[in-house]
This record gives structure tokens, sequence and C-alpha cells, in this order.
């Protein structure tokens, strides 16, 4: 493997040329890690496993509405031309269902058995800011808490999240309003910048981490100019500019409290389906419920950890009194009021990184910028997003 004579320490950067790009992949790889990227897949771009740069969705990008999304052509060969993936990379860290423990049945009785936490090396290629900041919060509950998930906290221990900054906005894109987005200042292993311009097209790769700089070693860079950097620098700043929606997050928290019988909530219940897209592609819902299974002999036993919804009515039901949120219009304020207000109180930061996922996958193009705009200011069914 060819190595650079660049210096590469945490802080540093340097330029990876496009007909390079394979290198990293290679080195990744070599030091063990599974490479997570995005492909071009049924009509989306979808992260999974990768061997190569020629899996990249090269030359294609998203066009993202309230209930829209294709992909389409760009006029160059941008690797990373895209602004996110139908889901987020916490499929890859929190699995939808794993094992907790299985019983098997003894002569004295039963023995209970838990197997370790899986904790698959993968290099995650092309994280972006706001995901980065999702992996974040997800930390804040199932690591940083009272109690450790240890099936998430040991798929993040040996995780490298390689983050890709934002050069342009999709329609749906807020995270400017969350203060998370376009560029990722933190969190990052190493974080790229594709520079696409008069015939040139390589990457500014900026060292995040120690386990960043080792990757980095071993590929053929040169030195970044100050130019460069401005260069990077220019193109998250027309991002920003260019953001899709807004948010006005001032006094947000408190007007969502305030306003759980505001009529704006029947408004959205007469469009939500409760399909709970919405929930399934956010990159910080965390609900989760158990699921007890027996073989057809009863002698084995499993316990089952899997994703919960919100919009679920076994979610909220409580015994003797069946489901607290039974309604679309409170599993929906639920869902909303959770994300935006109640989150702050229970880890200190807001449940939404702004990415605009929930708008984008929506049948019917429910705004979530739009309705928590509307609640508590007295807006009925004047203003829809979507419809």
């Amino acid at each position: 493997m060819a190595q650079t004579d660049v210096t590469v320490e945490v802080g540093d950067a340097a330029l990876l040329a496009r007909a390079d790009f394979q290198t990293l992949i290679d080195a990744l790889k070599a030091a063990g890690y599974a490479v997570i990227g995005p492909i071009a897949r049924d009509g989306a771009v979808a992260y999974d496993e990768i061997d190569g740069a020629d899996e990249l969705p090269a030359g294609r990008t998203d066009v993202q509405d309230g209930g829209h999304y294709r992909l389409a052509d760009r006029d160059d060969a941008a690797l990373f031309g895209y602004t996110s993936g139908v889901q987020s990379w916490r499929r890859q860290l929190s699995p939808p269902r794993h094992l907790l423990w299985r019983a098997n049945r003894t002569d004295d009785g039963f023995e209970v058995a838990a197997p370790e936490p899986a904790a698959p090396r993968q290099a995650f290629l092309g994280m972006r800011a706001c995901e980065l900041v999702g992996v974040a919060i997800q930390d804040k509950v199932f690591v940083h808490g009272e109690h450790v998930e240890p099936h998430y906290a040991a798929r993040r221990a040996s995780a490298l999240f390689i983050a890709v900054h934002c050069t342009r906005a999709g329609d749906t894109c807020f995270c400017t309003s969350m203060d998370t987005g376009p560029r990722a200042e933190t969190g990052f292993d190493l974080a790229l910048t594709e520079l696409i311009e008069n015939g040139r097209h390589e990457f500014l790769i900026e060292i995040g981490s120690a386990a960043g700089a080792e990757i980095a070693r071993g590929l053929p860079l040169r030195p970044a100019a100050e130019s460069d950097l401005t260069a990077s620098r220019d193109l998250t700043s027309r991002a920003a500019a260019e953001m899709g929606r807004a948010l006005d997050t001032d006094g947000l928290k408190e007007r969502l409290q305030a306003g759980l019988e505001d009529p704006r909530w029947d408004d959205v219940a007469q469009r939500c389906l409760s399909c709970a897209n919405c929930t399934m592609v956010c990159p910080t819902c965390f609900c989760s419920t158990t699921e007890d299974v027996t073989d057809i002999t009863g002698d084995v036993a499993e316990r089952h950890m899997r994703w919960d919804l919100c919009f679920t009515l076994d979610h909220s039901y409580l015994h003797g009194d069946g489901a607290v949120h039974a309604e679309t219009r409170s599993q929906y304020r639920q869902w909303l009021t959770h994300k935006l207000a109640n989150w702050i109180d229970q880890f200190g930061t807001s449940g939404c990184v702004g990415c605009g996922r929930c708008i984008t996958w929506c049948p019917v193009g429910i705004d979530i910028t739009v309705e928590a705009a509307a609640i508590g200011r007295g807006e009925g069914s004047e203003t829809h997003g979507g419809d």
C-alpha cells in the first residue's frame, strides 16, 4: 500500500486524488473494517457494505420534497453528490432486532445464557454532519446514561466514522436551524470535502482522531493549501445558504408543551396515516420493546429486543387500561412534542437533527417544520406541508 509523505496528525488536512479513492477503501479493509457506504439501489441511496469505489453513486443526486424522492443524474461524477440516504446509520449501530438471551431446557429446569454483544469493526463512509449529531444523541441514551445498552455500546466502540461535508442542501433539509450542519465539526475520525472544479476532482481529508490518522498514513496524500481549506468552507457555506427548510426553535419547546390541546393536532390527525415512516427513518428515535418466542417443542425460549414505534397501539399499552395513545392525534403529538420539546428536558438537547427524512418519507408529505411552527400560534388548517 502506498505511504504518504505528508505529515498526518489530528487536526491536519491533506488531499487525495479521485483516482486514488480506492486506496481509502483498501486501507479500511486492511485495518479489519467492513466498509459501509452509500450505494444506488432500487431508485434510492442506501447504506450497505461495499468493496470498491465503483459501487458508490457516482454522478447521481437525490431530489427530495414532502412525500417525494427520486434519483437524478448530475452534470459531474461526484461520489457524494446526494444529501442523505434513505435510512440513517442507526440501523448499523442499533439493529432493528437482536437477541438478548436464550434459555435451553435441561434436566433440572432451564439454563439461560446471554450472547456476547456483537462488535463488528465497521467504517461508516459518507456520514453527514446531521448524522454525526444523531449518533451523539443516541450515545447519550445508550452509552452515557445511567443504564448502558451493551449491544449498542459494543458496536459504537468499534466503529470508525468518515464524514462528508455537505456541498449542497436538499429541499427537505433544515440542519442549519438545528445547528447540526452542513459542516461536520466534531465526532468524526476523518472528514472529506469533495472538490470538483475546472477538471479537478480531489478530496480534502481532515484528520479528526488518532484512528483516522492511522488510516490516512497509508494513503497517497499530497499537501493541502490554504486555498483548499477555504474552498471547503465556501462550499459548506453555500450549502447552508441553500437550505430547503427552516425551523424557528426560539421558544419552540415552551410552545409545544403549552399547546397540547391545540386544534392543529386534529388537523394533522386527518392527514397522518400512522404508518410510522417518520420514526423508522429518523436517526435519533430509540424506542424499543422486547419479544419472547419459543420453539414448537418448548425446549428453547428466546427474548429479542426490537425497534418499537410510538405510532403503534402496543407502544403505550398499559395493563388494565389499554393504549394511552390510542388515536392518531395523540400518537403524532407524542412523537412531535417528545422530539422537539420533552427530549430537551430528558437529555439536554433536541431530538431532531434537521435531516428532513421524516418529511421526505411521509406518504402524505406532512412537514415537521410547518406543524411545529403552527402549534401554539392559533394556525388551523390553512397551511399544510406536502398536500
